[in-house]
């Protein structure tokens, strides 16, 4: 049986608790509780059962209520060995601090009573010392003028529980809402309770998608995720014992133990921060605090080899194509030298398209079954800062405030693509997720975005065409740099965050160990921010852009941007394509 169980999604989640221990049948517990946050909200509700009857209607109503869905969930089930059995001494325990319903439980008992400040802040209603502990961390939390976990040192607050581990046993979750606090007893005893088991330690699994139907539990306890519908969410589980799986499923559980005198911090699905005792090597947050970017020369030169041939069972009579292989020209990126090549003779038009790229349009008139375009290049690339310092002002939060001209001009970059409502609103939800884990700073909120992507999406070639949507890429996490980079521009818009399409090639060394190499044309994302103008993204690899991506289009999409295009009026047939690709540093 799994004293405890917590659970932190990105986003609400709607799972079936179906405790099995109140069964017909069943040794029963000495209680259970279970506490949650409807509707994203501060205010918590908790549902608690001291000597619950066999059949319970409570225990039937966690189980098929449609309502119970939040992004946290607390579960406590009781073997009590002294004290009343009674609502003020059930878990999970609840207080307000901060504008905010906080819950509190716990796995262990103390070796010796608790000593109770006369001047405590917060004091106990009932006689356990699960809830003394919550009241004493919560006076705590009060002098230091913390108001929510978000605002607490994770070492400082692991020190804490240290402390007050000194007089027992305490494995606890502490949550506010938002932040979930998982501290492991410091020396993993077994307790003088008869469920010792449970006290041994705390394990966590960290769920990803796609997931489909997932139920896990054991004899006392089953938590369905997909009862009230299949959302695959991202997720962070905490619970006393490791549970097995109870149904069908594709997805392995991966319960890891937390270590002794360990704490860790979640938000929102993601590991915020895992900090352990004084004597070891502390760790802060482990969330991408900046981009992953190795040195690199402050100028750097590449030659580019773009062949592209068709071949054709039948001539082709007539065809028109537009070209963009030669790369962008600017202050970051400056072009050498330049030639595009065609082997069919045909009539041709350079010009700038309306989103500043070098285009040329071909009309060929000439009969062939073959034709190579071939595009050569040498570009210099300057490093710079990605995110110039002094900036990080109001307007660097979300929602970002644009003047009227501003959104006029960016407008084409903030509408996200036409899918339907029931998708775009669960896009968002997650997007919002990415927000609220990165306190609303817009920086930090693409830095997790552009990372989140590269850590939990499979990178399969084969697996999506043009027709692809990001709301498909979101539900299957998988793609390649194209779909990648359509879902990123898709969430950043929903976040009013202005993003386009970028295409070109990107250099990932002799033997690189990124998935796409340079043996292929490359897509990521430009994203728009007040006084510092479009950074590059790439979600693909997991870095910003610098000196290893050569720009060659941007546009809202692919179809803005693609390097060859075409249209064939007369003849043709079946089409066999070739490419090559080379980009190589040069001096």
């Amino acid at each position: 049986m799994p004293n405890l169980l917590a659970m932190s999604f990105e986003g609400e989640l709607a799972p079936s608790f179906d405790l099995r221990c109140l069964h017909a049948g069943r040794k029963l517990p000495d209680g259970w509780g279970i506490g949650y946050y409807p509707g994203g909200e501060p205010s918590a509700s908790v549902l608690k059962e001291p000597a619950p009857p066999q059949g319970s209607i409570r225990s039937e109503l966690v189980k098929a209520w449609e309502h119970l869905e939040s992004s946290v969930f607390l579960l406590h089930i009781r073997i009590a060995t002294w004290g009343q059995l009674s609502d003020a001494n059930t878990q999970p325990f609840s207080r307000s601090h901060g504008g905010r319903d906080w819950l509190f439980v716990h796995a262990g008992s103390l070796a010796q009573r608790f000593p109770r400040a006369e001047d405590a802040a917060f004091t106990p209603v009932g006689s356990t010392d699960t809830e003394a502990i919550f009241c004493d961390l919560l006076g705590r939390f009060a002098k230091k003028g913390w108001r929510s976990l978000g605002d607490a040192d994770p070492h400082e607050l692991r020190d804490w529980f240290e402390e007050l581990n000194r007089l027992g046993t305490i494995t606890a979750v502490l949550t506010d809402g938002r932040d979930l606090c998982v501290y492991a007893d410091a020396g993993d005893r077994v307790s003088i309770e008869t469920n010792d088991r449970a006290e041994r330690g705390i394990y966590v699994w960290k769920l990803v998608p796609p997931y489909g139907e997932l139920s896990f539990g054991d004899d006392d306890l089953e938590v369905d995720l997909a009862r009230r519908g299949v959302k695959s969410r991202k997720g962070v589980l905490v619970s006393s014992a490791p549970l097995e799986l109870t149904g069908e499923s594709d997805v392995k559980p991966a319960w890891e133990k937390v270590p002794p005198g360990h704490l860790i911090v979640v938000r929102q699905g993601a590991v915020r921060a895992h900090v352990g005792p004084k004597t070891e090597k502390r760790s802060g947050s482990i969330l991408p605090t900046g981009p992953r970017l190795p040195v690199r020369a402050p100028v750097r030169r590449f030659s580019v080899l773009h062949r592209t041939t068709y071949r054709y069972d039948k001539p082709v009579e007539r065809s028109t194509h537009v070209l963009r292989l030669i790369p962008a020209h600017d202050r970051l990126q400056t072009v050498l030298d330049s030639a595009v090549t065609v082997s069919v003779p045909g009539a041709s038009r350079e010009y700038d398209d309306v989103f500043g790229n070098r285009a040329r349009r071909i009309l060929i008139d000439t009969p062939y079954t073959e034709m190579t375009i071939e595009g050569r290049s040498r570009v210099e690339l300057l490093d710079v800062e990605p995110f110039p310092g002094g900036l990080r002002h109001p307007r660097t939060t979300i929602p970002l405030v644009w003047m009227p001209w501003q959104r006029h001009m960016l407008q084409p970059f903030l509408l996200p693509p036409e899918l339907p409502e029931s998708e775009l609103r669960e896009l968002t939800e997650y997007a919002n997720s990415f927000v609220e884990r990165n306190d609303y700073d817009v920086v930090d909120t693409l830095l997790d975005l552009n990372n989140s992507i590269f850590r939990e999406y499979a990178y399969r070639q084969g697996t999506t065409n043009l027709q692809t949507t990001p709301f498909d890429v979101y539900v299957n996490r998988r793609g390649v740099c194209q779909d990648f980079a359509n879902l990123f521009i898709c969430l950043a818009r929903l976040l009013g965050v202005p993003a386009r399409y970028a295409c070109g090639y990107v250099y990932t060394g002799p033997k690189g160990e990124n998935h796409v190499q340079s043996e292929a044309s490359h897509a990521w994302v430009q994203v728009y921010l007040p006084e510092v103008g479009w950074r590059g993204f790439d979600p693909t690899n997991g870095i910003l852009t610098q000196t290893d991506h050569i720009r060659v289009a941007v546009g809202r999409n692919y179809v803005d941007a693609t390097p060859t295009s075409g249209t064939i009026y007369v003849g043709g047939g079946r089409e066999v394509l070739e490419v090559e690709l080379r980009v190589e540093p040069c001096d």
